[in-house]
């Protein structure tokens, strides 16, 4: 009989109890492939006096994340990263790109060898003037393979089993079945593709132009201007995919991590509300962030920033006008009003 694999999510915000919900229950629907406890490495912080890892665990709720919500008595709650890691099989990483190579270092020592991963993070990181991928620096620290997952996924509808599509990435055909087996459900579709450069292009660059579609509705523009940005900013996607990473699949766009995850992020994610509160607030988008998101981060903030950087370094800024736009207007104190006149240029 083969070994049964352990399952670790790193990660327990909003998106990693969503999905801790589905895999809790999908390895019992699977005894055959997995091990029925999964551990959840949860950052501790202290919720009305009391541990939140404590209260999960007794509750079976990420109360200060994921409120409301059971999550399966089969997810613990565990506050050290690498108990939560040690002898697992599969790592499900899940938690804000900044914090990627701290935990991925410390876990270095712990990871059985016959470890893969998969990467939920949505972002891209800016170093030596040069973009690399999360799942890549993934597998470049801790020496496994990283497939990754991405598409139209608002965690809170997750949770609720409001059906949605995903797409997962992964290195091996028989890396994807055991994925499929892991996260797929009947309100939860998942399509296997072997495109991971354009799965998290996809993922990363969606949040920057939810930005965009956030700063529309706070100037108040309406539904013609928000199509142009969504249109546009697809358009500038693609372009910035098939410019500076080899391989990226036209047809990896049509996915749910591509336009279906572009739409529901430019209407309903907390890129889109942060931003659109954050026009005529005379405050800075991290206040608003900090107002709004109950110690969740932004990714459409950093990513613009990692973008920009990067395409600085290239002299390219003038080829993304409505990804330079936006950069311009977070973090230069541009007017907001820069976004439609970078509409007019007609680039595309």
């Amino acid at each position: 009989m083969a070994q049964k694999l352990k399952v670790a999510i790193i990660g327990s915000g909003n998106w990693g109890s969503a999905i801790s919900k589905i895999i809790g229950n999908n390895v019992k629907l699977h005894p055959d492939i997995f091990q029925e406890d999964v551990n959840m490495w949860v950052f501790q912080e202290q919720v009305d006096g009391k541990n939140l890892t404590d209260i999960i665990n007794e509750k079976h709720e990420n109360v200060k994340y994921l409120p409301g919500i059971p999550l399966p008595e089969n997810i613990h709650a565990v506050s050290d990263v690498k108990e939560t890691a040690s002898g697992a099989n599969i790592l499900v990483f899940v938690l804000p790109h900044q914090f990627v190579y701290k935990v991925c270092e410390s876990l270095k020592d712990v990871i059985s060898p016959d470890c893969k991963a998969i990467s939920l993070i949505k972002g891209l990181d800016f170093q030596d003037n040069n973009l690399t991928l999360f799942s890549e620096e993934i597998e470049k620290i801790l020496g496994i393979s990283c497939a990754c997952l991405s598409g139209a996924n608002i965690a809170s509808e997750v949770a609720e089993e409001k059906f949605g599509e995903t797409t997962i990435a992964a290195k091996t055909e028989e890396d994807g079945k055991i994925f499929e087996k892991l996260f797929h459900t009947p309100n939860f579709d998942v399509k296997i593709i072997n495109d991971h450069v354009g799965v998290e292009v996809c993922g990363s660059l969606k949040n920057v132009i939810a930005i965009g579609a956030g700063i529309c509705d706070g100037l108040d523009y309406g539904n013609n201007t928000k199509a142009a940005v969504i249109r546009r900013g697809l358009l500038e996607m693609r372009k910035f995919g098939k410019t500076f990473f080899g391989g990226v699949r036209t047809e990896t766009f049509f996915e749910s991590c591509g336009v279906a995850d572009l739409i529901t992020t430019c209407a309903g994610g907390r890129n889109r509300k942060v931003a659109a509160a954050f026009i005529n607030s005379g405050k800075s988008i991290d206040e608003i962030e900090k107002e709004m998101l109950n110690g969740q981060k932004l990714q459409g903030t950093t990513t613009a920033l990692e973008v920009h950087r990067f395409l600085e370094s290239k002299n390219m800024t003038d080829e993304f006008p409505l990804m330079t736009a936006i950069y311009r207007i977070v973090y230069e104190g541009a007017p907001p009003e820069l976004l439609a006149e970078n509409l007019r240029t007609r680039k595309f």
